[in-house]
């Protein structure tokens, strides 16, 4: 492992970037249930109109009476799952470049790419437009991916795990901001028929301003003597890093195959896949939930989002990051029983204050989990291999994200929100089972296999 890391250095410095990132990238979130009634009211005739004729089609065919409230909830499952099913082809792809070329260049580009995203969206007077700027986000979104390859670089196990914690605490920042930004900006120019520019303006400065420190404060990381020789040392593994079951079975990662770790990195993968799969439906249709059963506006959607980030920083900038090393399993496994209940209560709700109840719950768990799953994962593979091994991960994350909201919506759409909240959290009990016989290997860090 490199020994003259500036850890300190690069652990400030992937903070501060994926704090900026992640406002710009959040301050869509509250908008969502606004930026489909502005496209339903304003693109009669364009694809908004087509796609609905397409949804009502199939409402009639498996014969489900129409209801325009959860059918809206099913179109936006349909917008979500469309960037994280981007986000699964392009994350192995990312993290395979990073380990050729580079942490900090493939930052840079996912990076410009999101810009580019941006500038899309604040001219997107047309759902096609909108839906162009989700594509280029989630083909380019990958600076959180590249961030914990960066974490996995580093010397220690004890820099690696507050790493992960620290990614935590940005990811909790930026939900504590970010929505507020963009449901305030929104709200200051609601009278006007593009409400969605100020926020996506917002997010073009702040991500060029992180461009220029990246560019500036970010070292290398993984040295030239350590990188992989290509992305794709043959078509085989190229297949590899976009097979789904190839995937699951982490074939890229030529050093634990038919090793002791080899098992514990599938088990992993499919803990990190069963609780996103679960976690991310129901968090997807939790804003719908609060649109339709309290009536919350743009305003409440973003206070909402900020308690949940204040929740999940108190959470991991303290609790977890003084905690995770060598407990990452037990922790992990904490969060998901919170879950559970949490789940239930949000879905049986009948009072805001119920809600946030459930909420809390929910915030515990999201500022545990994936932090120490993703540090568990990290000390699988060699030095030349840390990005491919999160990259998958993230692919992993991204598929789940692709399928979850989209089912979980079919569901809210289909049988009601009460009953998906239920079930949904008790389905939460299959990755905990998997947790709970993971057996945790340590930590190596030397060029040698597994």
């Amino acid at each position: 492992m490199m020994k003259n890391i500036d850890s300190k250095r690069v652990l400030s410095t992937v903070f501060v970037s994926l704090l900026i990132d992640l406002l710009g990238f959040t301050v869509i979130l509250p908008l969502f249930p606004s930026l489909l009634d502005f496209y339903k009211r304003n693109d009669q005739g364009g694809l908004y109109t087509q796609m609905e004729t397409m949804l009502t089609a199939f409402r009639k065919f498996i014969g489900v009476p129409e209801h325009e409230d959860v059918n809206s909830v099913l179109f936006g499952g349909m917008v979500g799952s469309l960037f994280s099913l981007l986000q699964f082809f392009n994350s192995p792809i990312f993290g395979a470049a990073s380990d050729t070329y580079g942490r900090r260049s493939m930052i840079l580009l996912s990076l410009c790419g999101s810009t580019v995203a941006y500038m899309i969206w604040a001219i997107s007077d047309s759902f096609l437009l909108f839906i162009i700027a989700r594509v280029v986000a989630g083909l380019s979104e990958a600076n959180v991916s590249i961030s914990t390859a960066v974490i996995a670089d580093l010397p220690t196990a004890k820099d690696r795990s507050r790493g992960m914690a620290l990614i935590g605490v940005a990811f909790s920042i930026g939900f504590v901001f970010g929505p507020l930004i963009g449901a305030s900006f929104a709200r200051s120019v609601e009278n006007t028929s593009e409400f969605y520019m100020t926020p996506a303006l917002f997010s073009i400065v702040i991500t060029i301003f992180d461009i220029v420190f990246v560019a500036c404060c970010l070292p290398e990381t993984l040295p030239a003597s350590k990188r992989a020789s290509s992305i794709a040392a043959s078509i085989q593994e190229f297949c590899f890093l976009l097979n789904p079951a190839s995937l699951f079975q982490f074939k890229a990662i030529q050093s634990v195959q038919n090793t002791k770790k080899e098992k514990s990195l599938k088990q992993l993968g499919a803990i990190y896949f069963l609780y996103l799969f679960l976690f991310s439906g129901l968090e997807f249709t939790l804003t719908f939930l609060a649109h339709r059963r309290f009536s919350f506006t743009r305003m409440d959607q973003g206070k909402m989002f900020a308690l949940l980030g204040f929740i999940m920083a108190l959470v991991q900038g303290g609790y977890i990051r003084r905690k995770m090393e060598g407990k990452e399993k037990q922790l992990a496994i904490r969060g998901m029983t919170c879950l559970i209940p949490g789940f239930a209560i949000v879905g049986l709700s009948t009072s805001s204050w119920m809600l946030y109840v459930g909420l809390t719950l929910f915030a515990f768990a999201a500022a545990s989990v994936v932090p120490c799953l993703s540090s568990l994962t990290a000390s699988h593979g060699l030095e030349s291999e840390k990005g491919r091994v999160m990259g998958i991960l993230r692919s992993l994350g991204a598929l789940a994200r692709a399928t979850g909201p989209i089912c979980a919506s079919a569901s809210y759409w289909l049988i009601g929100s009460r009953v998906t909240y239920v079930v949904g959290g008790i389905l939460l009990v299959l990755p905990l089972l998997l947790l709970h016989r993971l057996q945790v290997h340590k930590s190596v860090t030397t060029q040698k296999a597994d």
